[in-house]
């Protein structure tokens, strides 16, 4: 049988999910009558419930003669160093692109790493029936794209289908009968190459992803690279640099038939599978036959850029609402994090209660920690810190910088601009995006961008769009001005009043509502002015019986600024954490004793 490897591409919410959905019913893989989940490729919960692609996903749809293996991948530069181990499984790429916004920062990201490698694309541009829908010029913007990421002659003469996912067609031409998905089977079938594979060479794929099942243990995917392998066939794996892991036998081979996995007893070259069977292999490790001694290729991953500390709950209200919280269990549980994620990296402080945790960005480490709270961790975050790099060449201190896309209103555009060199930002192109909109460029420091997303959003009035990747590495940019107000920290252990937070409000917003646990040394709310202020939120009204003129009016209080996960993590000091439980998010001081505090402020001073 006939069979093609191809990667979905695309910047986050332009519709690849979508797409992948319509391509499965039109092939068959569903029974007309099947009950499936919308967008069935995001199957968990933090993916349903953003909108968003965050591990990458194996299916196989059948058409005609040809059997196509479809890796769906995410779209968030935070998930990139999945996308860079997916790309060398396949053999072509589809690019998507949205008709109205154009190709954006991680079309740009993942087809730069995908001309890289050689593969040739199919262009689809998606959502045609928008209103703002511009496919002719996105056309063009691609071609621009592709040209400045150095793609060769046959990589520049692309085909170009125009779609609507949600509706499942796609056309040669705008004018097509915009019936169904044939065309774009047809294509790929057509312009992608078949897998090379050699089935009398030895055994060898690479692997690319890793899960942990409860039956099967260790799972590891990857592409088939030469040979075929047979269920209990003995096997060895070599890392990357070719040293001798371990020798196993294949317990289950697993390949992708629709949305389900089918056990197979052989497998050949060329066909993406899951094997089962090992104790210590792991993500860019060779599983291969006895008789070879070189690992394969495998694509190095960009370097983390952020840094958080991960530690144990030490609040007077620890343990109360989660099951998880001793240093061994968060400890067990991140290192099985970094064994299937190689983007993140993790280590040991000093400290035997904390660990280092450095990945790609805030919502790769926020993602994380949404999914350690569903599971019943309790932890304290810190605030995250930038990785610096020093060059060897000349000593000098290194640090990371992005590049920033914000699509924003014309009115907006000069407080944007104004707070984004605030924080060292250099501006690198302004044009018209359409629709009244300027699309707004800059290379910024990653330090400076932390906290920045929700103030961005409050100074649009909720109507920018801010999208950001990774550059490179420059000359340290010098001290960026951070957040300017103090907080209001609550001076005693017990449950929020009313009464005492009204007379709180007007020192600032507040943070929560009445009939709420605090502690001593809790963040409350923020102070109007530069520092902090301890606060009585417990306090009652003296119940007398002396009356007086004037009816006591009933208290009403100003709904409390309510944080999200990601919001709390950028708005902390360093010398504040971020407590979270299964059921609440907190924010602390670092040391909780008043006393503590000035301390060691004083000695910071000194």
């Amino acid at each position: 049988m006939d069979l093609r490897n191809i990667a979905i591409i695309a910047h986050v919410d332009h519709g690849k999910t979508t797409l992948v959905d319509a391509m499965l019913r039109q092939s068959g893989t569903f029974r007309a009558n099947q009950q499936v989940a919308e967008r069935v490729m995001d199957s968990n919960d933090l993916e349903k419930e953003r909108g968003i692609t965050i591990l990458a996903k194996c299916t196989s749809v059948q058409w005609k003669d040809t059997r196509i293996n479809i890796v769906d991948t995410p779209g968030h530069a935070d998930f990139g160093g999945e996308v860079e181990r997916i790309l060398s499984m396949v053999d072509g790429v589809v690019v998507l692109v949205d008709a109205a916004e154009g190709p954006m920062p991680q079309t740009k990201f993942v087809t730069g790493k995908a001309l890289a490698l050689g593969l040739r694309p199919i262009v689809v541009i998606n959502k045609v029936d928008r209103g703002d829908a511009r496919p002719h010029q996105v056309h063009d913007e691609v071609f621009d794209l592709f040209a400045a990421l150095d793609a060769d002659d046959d990589q520049l003469d692309f085909p170009t289908l125009f779609a609507v996912g949600r509706d499942g067609w796609a056309d040669d031409s705008l004018e097509g009968p915009r019936k169904d998905l044939s065309t774009l089977f047809d294509l790929i079938v057509r312009h992608v190459p078949e897998p090379e594979h050699d089935l009398t060479a030895p055994f060898s794929m690479l692997a690319t992803t890793l899960e942990a099942d409860p039956y099967l243990g260790r799972v590891l995917t990857g592409r088939i690279h030469s040979g075929t392998v047979k269920l209990n066939q003995s096997v060895k794996s070599l890392s990357r640099d070719g040293v001798l892991i371990e020798q196993f036998r294949i317990a289950k081979i697993l390949a992708y038939r629709g949305i389900e996995r089918m056990a197979l007893d052989v497998a050949e070259a060329g066909d993406i599978v899951a094997v089962s069977g090992m104790t210590k292999t792991t993500v860019a490790d060779t599983i291969c036959a006895a008789e070879v001694t070189e690992a394969l290729y495998s694509q190095p991953i960009d370097p983390p850029t952020l840094a958080m500390t991960f530690a144990v709950n030490d609040s007077p209200l620890a343990g109360q609402e989660g099951d998880k919280v001793t240093s061994r269990v968060i400890g067990t549980r991140l290192m099985r994090e970094a064994e299937s994620n190689v983007a993140i990296h993790i280590r040991e402080t000093d400290s035997k209660d904390a660990f280092e945790v450095a990945g790609r960005g805030e919502l790769q480490l926020g993602v994380l920690i949404e999914q350690m709270r569903r599971e019943g961790f309790e932890l304290s975050i810190s605030r995250p810190r930038v990785l610096f790099k020093i060059d060897e060449a000349t000593g000098e201190r290194l640090e990371p910088v992005e590049e920033v896309f914000i699509d924003v209103d014309e009115e907006y555009s000069g407080v944007v601009v104004e707070k984004m060199s605030m924080r060292k930002a250099e501006m690198t192109g302004m044009k018209p995006s359409g629709g009244g909109k300027l699309r707004v460029t800059f290379l910024a420091p990653s330090r400076g961008l932390i906290g920045y997303h929700g103030e961005f959003l409050t100074d649009t009035r909720g109507t920018g769009l801010m999208n950001r990747m990774f550059h490179g590495y420059v000359p340290y940019k010098g001290p960026i001005e951070g957040r300017r107000n103090g907080v209001l920290i609550s001076n005693g252990q017990g449950e929020t009043v009313a009464y005492g937070l009204w007379y709180l409000e007007e020192r600032g917003p507040l943070f929560l509502g009445a009939g709420v646990k605090v502690y001593e040394g809790m963040i409350i709310g923020e102070h109007s002015r530069g520092n902090d202020l301890e606060v009585n939120c417990l306090k009652a009204k003296q119940l007398t019986n002396i009356r007086t003129t004037s009816k006591d009016e009933a208290v009403r209080l100003t709904p409390p600024r309510r944080m999200s996960l990601e919001q709390a993590i950028a708005y902390i000091d360093d010398d504040e954490l971020v407590e979270v439980t299964p059921k609440s998010i907190r924010l602390r001081k670092r040391l909780l004793d008043p006393n503590e505090r000035k301390r060691a402020s004083r000695q910071k001073e000194s």
